[in-house]
């Protein structure tokens, strides 16, 4: 297994180095081996803050890394909650643009070296070789800024919705060819990474006896994600003309204090904090400004992986597991009548009309 597969998991290198690998996934996730640690942490933070890239790069060997992978896409399988998969695979892709920027501009060797990917192979690896070619330029000594990219190619994995300047009307076309600048040729190159991660996705793990065995050996975690990102439907998000602080719930109260204070939250804490501001109405740049500043840049990046056009994509955590991550605080009489921190506000805000 080389730097380069566990950098880069989705490569059809990377996938042969795991079958041919002397490692049987199901006895790594019967023994909860490191690397389902590291795969449970793959998904909570793809889910959750929109990367895979480990909290702790030093934690885990490249043969940790690279099965990971694997065992995440069973883990977003069994989680089966909406958009799951999708975000996952965002999350994925996101991280993957960020090393291939980085490995395009990269010079050197050693350990790092290898595990950079070139521009060339990435373009192999998804068979944008022969369909991907440079404009010309006075400089040999730097990046082109400027690609023509095959049309067949180009409809498939660009999206007019990402802009009116996608749509083919509105590029530059010759000889069957689109042109394209040098970080439009990368979010193509993003977008194909996505589709290969999604591809295959969600996947049927129980119904065999071994599926079944996978699926009991993991539960514990795929409950954890679960209770962590409740379905959306589970909750409503409460609009209102203003959002009210002070009719927030204790629990909720507790922690904007606590950032105001300029403490950084943990995992739990902090997605709960910003999945319920997100659920009240608060844009991103509006999370930001009402938390500490030690934490505002963080929360505002998690609540834009959580927000969409109609609110959180995932509730906030229910009071059960608020409870059990003891981030239940400061209860008051109308903790004792609602289940869900959404409902505290909601219910609060009705009182106070």
């Amino acid at each position: 297994m080389r730097p380069l597969h566990a950098r880069y998991p989705f490569f059809a290198a990377a996938r042969e180095a795991v079958e041919s690998a002397d490692v049987a996934i199901a006895a790594l996730i019967a023994e909860d081996a490191p690397a389902v640690e590291r795969g449970v942490e793959r998904v909570e933070r793809a889910l959750m803050e929109g990367t895979v890239e480990p909290d702790d790069p030093y934690a885990w060997d490249t043969q940790e890394e690279l099965l990971s992978y694997p065992i995440a896409r069973i883990l977003v399988s069994l989680i089966e909650t909406p958009a799951a998969v999708d975000k996952y695979a965002r999350a994925e892709a996101d991280t993957a643009y960020e090393r291939m920027v980085d490995d395009f501009g990269a010079n050197g060797d050693g350990v790092e070296g290898e595990a950079r990917a070139s521009f060339d192979e990435v373009l192999r690896e998804f068979d944008l070789d022969g369909s991907v070619r440079a404009e010309r330029q006075a400089s040999r000594h730097r990046a082109p800024d400027h690609y023509w990219v095959d049309v067949g190619p180009y409809l498939t994995y660009s999206d007019p919705d990402w802009g009116d300047e996608w749509r083919l009307v509105n590029r530059a076309l010759a000889d069957g060819a689109v042109r394209v600048a040098r970080e439009e040729l990368y979010s193509i190159l993003r977008e194909a990474t996505r589709r290969r991660v999604s591809e295959g996705l969600p996947f049927a793990v129980r119904g065999s006896d071994a599926g079944d065995q996978l699926a009991a050996a993991l539960d514990s975690h795929v409950q954890r994600i679960r209770n962590l990102l409740s379905d959306r439907g589970a909750i409503n998000a409460v609009y209102a003309d203003s959002v009210e602080p002070d009719l927030f719930p204790p629990c909720i109260s507790a922690l904007l204090e606590r950032t105001q204070d300029g403490e950084s939250l943990p995992n739990e804490a902090a997605f709960s904090l910003a999945a319920f501001l997100v659920g009240v109405g608060l844009d991103p740049e509006e999370v930001g400004s009402v938390v500490g500043d030690a934490s505002a840049e963080a929360l505002e990046k998690r609540a834009t992986v959580l927000a969409d056009s109609s609110g959180s994509q995932f509730a906030p955590p229910s009071c059960e597991t608020m409870q059990a991550y003891d981030l239940c605080v400061n209860r008051d009489d109308r903790c004792d009548t609602i289940a869900h921190p959404m409902a505290y506000y909601e219910t609060a805000i009705d009182d106070a009309e």
